[in-house]
């Protein structure tokens, strides 16, 4: 059973596109399940059919949050699914589920696939994620172009088009919390990965994305939250010294934006506070546990 796994924040016109893009299939069984995190989007109710399943949050939880929510629900009905999550903005031009099928099939050993995404102007958006823990350079290079395996081992996937093989996990697999948007789908590679999981991307499939389509109508909190995230995931995986070389790189080029597009700045300094509380709350966690674990 193949599960699309689909987030909805007032996107029902482009979630519709998404479904109408899925082509009926004979031979392989889907469901198609939509977490809706607009809880006012009453529209979305009208998506609701016999195979699209439509789980309603009362608040915006974010996209990790909202994806463990549908990954959890999907799991308890049936642990050896294959889940598809795709963004909104996202569609196909043509798929074969039977070739998704036969993919894992023949490759059980991957257990996080990303898939290749073009844009509909059809250049390449995502054909795979690498990490540089000494650098903190995080970056989308092209392993697909010229190769003809299957598929190619990489260090992340992006979570616009991110396949979970579910039957590789003895228990479900999550997203983290700390994450509201942007950066999660690094942190869930690179978690997994960790533990041994293999991550890949392959171009047998893909999707079309129209790039930041959503998150463009709310610029300050995009840039609020990629910002706190991207520290965050600095601070998870890269050292103190690059830390704080971004760190700063980042504080003069929000500076310099207060000039030219100020709600990019202060979208910036948002993010930069909303880290330096999280930081403090930390240190103050492990402060008071340390004082449960050392009485004086």
């Amino acid at each position: 059973m193949i599960y699309f796994l689909i987030v909805n924040y007032f996107s029902t016109n482009l979630v519709s596109k998404l479904i109408s893009s899925i082509p009926a299939s004979i031979n392989v069984k889907y469901k198609i399940v939509i977490v809706n995190n607009s809880v006012e989007d009453y529209s979305i109710k009208e998506l609701s059919s016999k195979s699209v399943h439509i789980l309603n949050n009362q608040d915006n939880l974010g996209f990790g949050c909202a994806c463990n929510f549908g990954l959890q629900w999907i799991y308890n009905i049936d642990s050896n699914a294959t889940v598809w999550i795709i963004n909104p903005d996202a569609y196909f031009d043509t798929i074969s589920l039977e070739k998704v099928k036969y993919f894992f099939y023949s490759h059980p050993e991957v257990s996080i696939l990303g898939t290749i995404i073009h844009t509909p102007c059809e250049k390449i958006w995502f054909a795979g994620g690498k990490f540089l823990s000494k650098s903190g350079s995080i970056s989308t290079p092209d392993l697909l172009t010229g190769t003809n395996l299957d598929y190619v081992a990489c260090d992340w996937v992006s979570g616009c088009s991110l396949i979970i093989n579910l039957k590789n996990f003895s228990k479900c697999p999550q997203f983290d919390d700390a994450y509201f948007l942007y950066y999660e789908d690094f942190d869930f590679c690179r978690r997994y990965a960790n533990q041994g999981y293999l991550i890949a991307v392959t171009k047998d499939f893909g999707v079309l994305h129209q790039p930041s389509s959503i998150t463009n109508r709310y610029i300050f909190q995009k840039t609020k939250h990629s910002t706190y995230s991207y520290l965050l995931t600095l601070k998870r995986y890269s050292n103190n010294f690059i830390l704080i070389i971004r760190l700063v790189r980042l504080i003069m080029n929000a500076l310099v934006l207060t000039l030219f597009r100020p709600k990019v700045a202060y979208g910036k300094f948002a993010g930069l506070l909303m880290y330096a509380r999280q930081i403090v709350k930390t240190n103050k966690t492990i402060h008071h546990t340390d004082e449960h674990r050392n009485p004086v």
